[in-house]
């Protein structure tokens, strides 16, 4: 059955565990710790090498997110990487190659369940990103309230599906578009552009870019500041803001879902996966 893996999961673990005061031990590719400032949670990805979404660390962090969503102690959420470097690498390509249709309807719902978790949360949402950010971790990023990159050459961000050949579904454009507009949306969309923290501030996808070693207390101050306004007030904007976005995803959630298996599952864009990932297995080597 479609998602029972992603819901048997967060049913057998909803009732383990308490606030986020210490480390949550049950979830390995997700860490949720007390933040330095009352009422504030730290979300850390910690799936080496490159914090892949794949199904498992989507199924914990949806689980995590669930958990920090009930607790009324947290207020806002900072979420960043555990180690720097890469912040969230995306879809996890293994997960797209050579599975059957079942395994890909499963893996998409539970995409679409992070989005979902992610966009609509009452929580202060701050993004600290400290690391490459590639398509769907572009796209988690998109989902918060307030982006800080460390300014770092190295680290780029922005939806590049096209690179690899397949292309970023109607939610993921419109999340852009929300966020940056949809001229210069179009044509990152169709470039698949990755943007350096300069260029992805002067674009819009980034709210600030600070040196690497202010991120953290940046994120936080950011929070400080969102945190002033009345949860309340603050919550019911961002609902009215969000729902139109998210009602076009839920109309048509099951209809996202098999017309991503179709293509996904077409030999041309097999081939294409497999060619990329047989290309980062040679750079590893």
């Amino acid at each position: 059955m479609r998602g029972a893996r992603l819901r048997s999961a967060a049913l057998g673990r909803a009732t383990t565990g308490g606030g986020v005061g210490a480390r949550r031990a049950m979830s390995h590719r997700v860490l949720v710790e007390a933040g330095p400032a009352a009422g504030v949670a730290v979300l850390k990805f910690r799936n080496p090498p490159v914090n892949a979404l794949s199904l498992e660390m989507l199924t914990e962090l949806v689980i995590s997110l669930e958990k920090l969503e009930n607790d009324k102690a947290i207020r806002g959420v900072v979420i960043t990487a555990e180690n720097p470097g890469i912040f969230l690498a995306g879809l996890d390509l293994v997960e797209l190659c050579g599975q059957n249709p079942a395994h890909y309807a499963e893996y998409w719902e539970a995409v679409q369940e992070l989005w979902l978790r992610l966009y609509q949360s009452n929580k202060v949402l701050v993004a600290a990103i400290n690391g490459a950010c590639p398509a769907g971790g572009c796209l988690a990023s998109l989902t918060c309230d307030y982006r800080v990159m460390a300014d770092n050459p190295k680290y780029t961000i922005g939806l590049n599906e096209t690179q690899l050949g397949i292309i970023a579904p109607f939610w993921f454009k419109d999340t852009l578009v929300n966020t940056i507009g949809h001229r210069a949306a179009e044509q990152a969309l169709q470039l698949g552009m990755l943007f350096p923290p300069a260029k992805a501030l002067q674009v819009g996808i980034v709210d600030q870019v600070v040196p690497e070693e202010q991120l953290q207390s940046t994120a936080l101050s950011v929070m400080a500041q969102w945190l002033a306004i009345p949860d309340h007030a603050r919550q019911l904007t961002k609902t009215m803001m969000r729902k139109p976005t998210v009602d076009q995803l839920v109309k048509q959630r099951e209809a996202d879902i098999q017309s991503f298996v179709s293509f996904i599952s077409q030999d041309s864009i097999q081939r294409a996966l497999q060619t990329y990932l047989q290309k980062l297995r040679q750079k590893k080597g």
